[in-house]
């Protein structure tokens, strides 16, 4: 037990360090803190051994896990139904064009150009799909976007995409059997019944400082979690979901938002960030940079090519447009998730891991820099506390 306690210790001290970095570099923590795992793994495995940090063991996967769920579930809890409700056509259509062109243009340059097997270029697709909803959160945040509709609908289309990558990693990795069939029953079911069950529950138990709902939340999670492990799925699927059926519940709920965040951000993602990036192999990358660059080069391409001109079509002016595309084309969380499950269920090897979670990391980086640097559309908030839209560009900018 003593081992275990000091394991815990060398773990918080790389998430403090991670979390130091990040504010210093003014950097997203999830990013600084796969970077200290990748670091810490090849540095610790030089001079003690790759053993040493316990990336493999029962209670560190369990954390690592718990980590991706409750995060999944906050990121779908972020959904304003509203704004979705209003802008629901352009939000679908961005975010979706977000996720279906990468998918194809990554998995088929995979497959045909780096003749990776079909699962490993299904994987990459997968995991390139994606867009960060925690980068594109927190550049609305500090930008003051958020408050806007058009920064609304611009994470509104992050979920499409997110969601369209959750469901697609579902769909093609778990094997269909009678299983899959109770699985999706069940969650047909419990998306009906959870939300008026939760506010009710919520409303006549809530508000004590035992933290019911916290409780009430993780056990939702933690057994729709066991039965898609049942049924040969991943755990972030129903969590994803459950956090968008619950967004005008839980979504609304600002202080027990913000009590689950300091869960999860102060204890369980460091475990998942870490470990995601102890298991990148730096000689791997070293010796193929090649394959890295062109897998990023094909990510942003295509999410070019997409996102581009579907946010034209709906009327944004081009700097906006630019700007939307932009942190589309960014990625961290559901792409490392997707590599995270590619690598532990033996659909790509240790060294296509380390390419894609080379790629995450540079597309949570470079589209960000570039498009605050480049193309902020500042004009939507002449007037701070009004309302833009997305679509509309220059008719409504004005009104910002």
């Amino acid at each position: 037990m003593m081992q275990t306690w000091f394991l815990a210790s060398l773990w918080l001290l790389l998430a403090l360090a991670a979390t130091l970095i990040s504010v210093r570099l003014k950097i997203a923590t999830a990013l600084s803190e796969i970077v200290v795992g990748t670091v810490a793994q090849l540095v610790i495995g030089a001079l003690i051994g790759g053993a040493f940090l316990g990336t493999d063991q029962s209670w560190v996967k369990f954390l690592s896990g718990t980590g991706a769920m409750v995060l999944t579930f906050l990121a779908g809890a972020e959904l304003d139904p509203t704004v979705f409700k209003l802008k629901w056509k352009e939000a679908s259509v961005v975010g979706f064009a977000s996720f279906l062109a990468p998918f194809l243009g990554c998995a088929a340059v995979a497959f045909y150009v780096l003749h990776w097997s079909a699962p490993a270029s299904w994987l990459t697709g997968v995991a390139l799909s994606t867009t960060s909803v925690a980068v594109v959160y927190a550049v609305m945040l500090e930008m003051g976007l958020n408050h806007t509709t058009f920064g609304k609908t611009l994470l509104a289309a992050c979920f499409i995409t997110d969601l369209a990558t959750v469901i697609a990693l579902g769909l093609i990795f778990a094997p269909f059997t009678y299983k899959t069939g109770v699985f999706v029953a069940v969650l047909v079911v419990v998306f009906l019944v959870l939300p008026r069950l939760t506010s009710r529950f919520f409303s006549s138990f809530g508000g004590r400082p035992s933290e019911l709902e916290a409780k009430y939340i993780l056990l939702c999670l933690f057994a729709l979690g066991g039965l898609a492990l049942w049924a040969d799925s991943e755990p972030v699927l129903p969590a994803y979901l459950v956090g968008m059926v619950l967004a005008g519940t839980v979504g609304k709920d600002h202080v027990l938002v913000r009590r689950l965040r300091t869960l999860t951000f102060g204890f369980l993602t460091p475990f998942y960030f870490i470990r995601a990036g102890s298991l990148v192999s730096v000689p791997a990358l070293i010796g193929a940079p090649v394959i890295f660059l062109l897998l990023l080069g094909v990510k942003v391409f295509t999410k070019f090519a997409a996102v581009y001109p579907a946010s034209k079509f709906f009327g944004n002016k081009k700097m906006e447009s630019m700007y939307v595309t932009l942190l589309m084309s960014t990625g961290l969380t559901f792409g490392s998730i997707a590599a995270l499950f590619g690598l532990t269920h033996n659909l790509i090897n240790t060294a296509q891991y380390s390419y894609l979670i080379a790629t995450v990391i540079a597309s949570a980086v470079v589209p960000t820099m570039i498009a605050n640097a480049f193309y902020m559309p500042r004009h939507l908030l002449a007037e701070p506390g009004a309302q833009t839209t997305m679509p509309h560009g220059a008719a409504q900018g004005a009104k910002a």
